[in-house]
């Protein structure tokens, strides 16, 4: 099941001079025909020129997805007991 995040095929606007150096970088790097560079094209740049950066922040935010996964198993888990207990033993 591939699920794709559209938001990384747009183009990344320049609004800020960090975002205008990345672009423009990328852009010379990427060489897209239609001369847009989106996320997807700095996302690859950086990860073959300062993988050092990209990789801590995928592995952060894989860990916090896994913990708000265990979390909201618990939650589950929780209101399905709730669910599934006699109202009078609650009540006790």
């Amino acid at each position: 099941m591939e699920m794709e995040n559209p938001e990384i095929l747009k183009p990344v606007e320049k609004t800020n001079e960090l975002k205008e150096w990345l672009v423009d970088y990328v852009g010379k790097k990427q060489k897209p025909d239609n001369g847009e560079v989106n996320v997807e094209m700095v996302i690859k740049t950086l990860a073959d020129e300062f993988p050092e950066f990209l990789l801590p922040v995928a592995e952060e935010n894989f860990i916090r997805g896994y913990q708000q996964a265990m979390l909201d198993l618990e939650q589950s888990e929780k209101y399905i007991r709730e669910a599934l207990t006699p109202k009078e033993e609650v009540d006790e």
